[in-house]
């Protein structure tokens, strides 16, 4: 036996039963189709961040690492530099939105041999996963004296321009392994990039060889330039103080860099942009020579549209007011394609 109900839709008792039915076809359709544009959205935004993420993130501690790399990388990944121009590596002392950046990223390029002494310690104490590579320890280092009786790896080893070709090919190999299907861009990019370290280093020799040769000393703030010297024939004749620039030296060493000035007869002295001044100015003037015009980049490029913005226009511009300033004969860095 069969029971038929009909529903006479005119009947207010009818209306009540459609009216129920309706609701619970529309509750249930909603419990079905709210889940599905959560859903939906939250795909959107999943395949938004994936987006921004494919890019490795990539931290360079040094304005020089964070310029080759970026001429390697171009815009296949998200790099951020610690250190703005014209700071001191050797000093830094790292705020907290550095432990973020590191712990964040996926391949940290430090330049090593204790440069930046406060970021490695903060960067060996982060807990992130990245891989860290010291860029700078792919040479083989000089030797500089530390204080009394210590002998230290010299953290300065991009004076060479063929030191930062060495660099270049490890920052290479290091974002081919972050990012293999960039390979051919990277590979491309570097190759480029070391055409002109050659190039620049070819030039850098000739403009120093301008220089008479018993003009060929250089005296500076800080000990930064053993590697220019070795590379392209010119002695390092003194400096103010050390390997770094956290040292305060003493009116004794002042009196000492004078005498050392006045006896080897150079003609011309030299400052640098992330070191106050003062004191080889002093030594400039206690000694009776010059004070070079235009401060050499030492441990940092130079701030946005100065004459030392990149790593390469930085080696342009230090061996310009060298040549220039102890008696050679300068001609504007040019590449050829």
């Amino acid at each position: 036996m069969k029971l038929i109900l009909e529903i006479d839709g005119s009947n207010p008792y009818g209306k009540g039963i459609i009216s129920r039915m309706k609701g619970k076809i529309l509750f249930r359709l909603l419990g079905i189709l709210v889940p599905l544009a959560l859903f939906s959205c939250t795909q959107k935004d999943s395949n938004s961040n994936t987006a921004k993420g494919d890019k490795p993130r990539v931290v360079a501690t040094s304005t020089i690492i964070a310029d080759l790399a970026q001429e390697v990388a171009g815009d296949e990944i998200q790099l951020s530099g610690i250190l703005k121009p014209g700071t001191d590596p050797h000093v830094y002392e790292p705020v907290p939105a550095d432990s973020r950046v590191l712990e964040e990223a996926d391949l940290i390029l430090y330049n090593g041999y204790n440069l930046e002494p406060g970021l490695i310690k903060l960067m060996n104490a982060s807990g992130g996963k990245a891989q860290k590579l010291a860029v700078g320890e792919a040479v083989k280092s000089l030797q500089l004296e530390k204080g009394k009786n210590e002998i230290v790896p010299d953290p300065h080893v991009w004076g060479s321009a063929e030191n930062a070709l060495t660099m270049t090919n490890v920052i290479r190999d290091a974002l081919i392994k972050q990012s293999p299907e960039d390979r051919e861009k990277f590979t491309q990019k570097a190759s480029q990039l070391t055409n002109e370290l050659k190039q620049l280093h070819s030039w850098i020799n000739q403009q120093i060889q301008t220089i008479p040769t018993d003009k060929r000393k250089l005296v500076t703030t800080h000990d930064a330039f053993q590697y220019y010297g070795r590379a392209y024939g010119i002695a390092i004749a003194g400096t103010l103080i050390g390997i770094s620039t956290e040292e305060q030296p003493s009116a004794q060493t002042v009196q000492r860099l004078v005498e050392s000035i006045k006896k080897i007869g150079v003609s011309a002295i030299f400052a640098e942009t992330t070191i106050n001044p003062a004191l080889i100015k002093t030594v400039a003037q206690e000694a009776g020579v010059k004070l070079a015009p235009n401060q050499l980049y030492s441990d940092s490029i130079g701030a946005k549209g100065s004459p030392g913005d990149s790593y390469i226009k930085m080696m342009e511009a230090n061996t310009r007011t060298i040549v220039e300033a102890l008696g050679g004969k300068y001609t504007p860095f040019q590449l050829k394609k």
